[in-house]
């Protein structure tokens, strides 16, 4: 039994078309036990009608007509799964390159990725897209990296196209620069049949030459993302009016604390401005507390009627973090237009929006070579490095210290899409230095 049973993991899949992502999450939902009875009844009526023998367990989170029609998934499904081991929030995510910003999205919160293979359509090398989402899963920093050899049944359960997937996806994870300022990622690698059920929730007998634990039970057994130990973060969403008579009517600033605790009594301070004040009051969703911890939201009261706005991110006192405005960051770009040096674009940190002009592009990361390479543009579904100016001081945290603090999202001025994923490289400013 898992002693991390109380805490839901975060899962995401990913790897190129067709490699089994949806099939094989319907098989751990199938197998654990977790489908409704009207569910199943569905997605066998619809297999039947689509001429198959036995139920197709990719229907179970291909929940578009589209992708229902054409057999691939276009948007994130998102299944929650209470099993006797573990609770879990799966993303399926789609495979085509049209669609890296959906696996993005799926990838930014995950506790573990898992990067299907397809022994079948490899011979030396791994597939361009399944390279880009393995990248996509360096370049967040997911803690949990999981290579899922899948479609063993197809390859005869050879040992041999195991450890060639193997040896590949290893190589290419360790030598990737997306890697540098980012927190540590295990890897580990299955080999599973999704579509038979080997070695996903039961231990397969046809593959005698792995000695590892199922894939349900590894995941079952893997920790989620720790928040708790790093230094307290609170971002301030909204600023309520005073509560209270009198003298003690005081405002509330309501947010959610992205790492840490706080407690009443506490000394904090204005990142950006430097104020201080201490804690008076907390309230949670549960009432009034003596503390708030790491992904609570709560409302903070303080002692002092200090300047504080939207977007103002509570440290403590003694943090020597200061707000910086020039800084370089690591880029996801999906924007439909090519990046350049002078584009001027919205960077939301936390609840804070600032202008960002782009003073430099600094490289291109190349997904087939594996390597960064010197660039003048980031192009649809490029990683890249960039130096930005802020408009205002942005108080942001190493991403190997914490990925909510240390990173962002770039928003178009003109459409207001979103059109990268952010992350911050440089070494933050350190009071004193």
């Amino acid at each position: 039994m898992s002693t991390h049973s109380d805490l839901p993991l975060r899962c995401a899949t990913a790897g190129s078309v067709d490699d089994g992502k949806s099939t094989l999450i319907g098989r751990l939902l199938f197998d654990t036990d977790t489908i409704f009875t009207d569910q199943l009844s569905h997605v066998t009526d619809v297999s039947a009608r689509q001429g198959k023998a036995e139920a197709d367990l990719s229907l179970l989170t291909d929940g578009l007509r589209a992708e229902r029609e054409q057999g691939i998934t276009i948007d994130v499904a998102w299944r929650f799964a209470t099993t006797p081991l573990r609770r879990f929030i799966l993303a399926d995510a789609p495979g085509h390159v049209q669609y890296t910003r959906n696996a993005l999205t799926a990838a930014s919160t995950a506790d573990v990725l898992l990067v299907l293979v397809d022994p079948t359509k490899t011979t030396d090398v791994l597939l361009p897209q399944t390279k880009r989402h393995l990248a996509a899963g360096l370049f967040l920093g997911v803690p949990n990296v999981v290579i899922v050899v899948n479609k063993m049944d197809a390859v005869g359960f050879s040992h041999d196209a195991f450890v060639r997937a193997r040896e590949w996806a290893s190589e290419y994870s360790s030598r990737s620069p997306l890697t540098a300022g980012r927190p540590r990622t295990s890897l580990s690698f299955f080999p599973v049949s999704a579509l038979s059920g080997d070695n996903v929730v039961r231990p397969s007998t046809r593959m005698p030459w792995f000695d590892g634990p199922t894939l349900y039970a590894h995941l079952a057994e893997l920790e989620t993302t720790a928040r708790s130990t790093s230094e307290a973060r609170f971002s301030v969403q909204w600023v309520r009016r005073p509560q209270g008579v009198g003298s003690r009517a005081r405002r509330g600033y309501v947010g959610t604390l992205a790492s840490g605790a706080l407690r009443e009594g506490d000394l904090v301070k204005v990142a950006v401005s430097g104020l201080t004040s201490r804690i008076v009051h907390i309230e949670t969703l549960d009432g009034p507390s003596p503390a708030v911890h790491a992904g609570q939201s709560a409302t903070i009261t303080l002692e002092d009627e200090i300047d504080v706005s939207r977007g103002d991110v509570f440290l403590p006192a003694t943090s020597l973090l200061e707000a910086t405005r020039d800084v370089e960051l690591d880029l996801a770009w999906v924007g439909r237009e090519a990046l350049v040096p002078g584009a001027t674009l919205l960077l939301k940190h936390g609840a804070k929006r600032v202008r960002a002009t782009v003073s430099a592009i600094i490289s291109a990361f190349d997904v087939e070579e594996n390597a960064a390479r010197p660039a003048d543009a980031l192009r649809l579904n490029d990683f890249g490095r960039v130096r930005v100016l802020t408009s205002e001081p942005l108080a942001w945290a190493p991403y190997g210290q914490s990925r909510e603090g240390g990173r962002a999202i770039l928003i178009s001025r003109g459409t207001a899409d979103t059109v990268a994923a952010a992350i911050f490289t440089s070494l933050p400013t350190l009071a004193g230095t």
